[in-house]
């Protein structure tokens, strides 16, 4: 294993989990706000689900989004 290859991709792999992620974050609260299901200032709970199925891992990454 080269772990110099392995840093950089698990931080190609997270750039892009972040990147997506917060695009469908930004998303679903502008569709929240519209909806009416969201006034603009809750904080929104959030759940992140980091699977490697090969290694056996399932790995939850809990939190919250304040809004204002």
């Amino acid at each position: 294993m080269d772990e110099d290859v392995l840093n950089l991709e698990i931080r190609k792999f997270l750039k892009r989990v972040g990147i997506t992620s917060q695009r469908e974050i930004e998303k679903a609260v502008q569709h929240g706000l519209s909806s009416g299901a969201l006034q603009g200032a809750e904080r929104v709970q959030a759940t992140v689900l980091l699977r490697l199925p090969a290694l056996g891992i399932e790995f939850p990454i809990d939190g919250e989004i304040a809004l204002q």
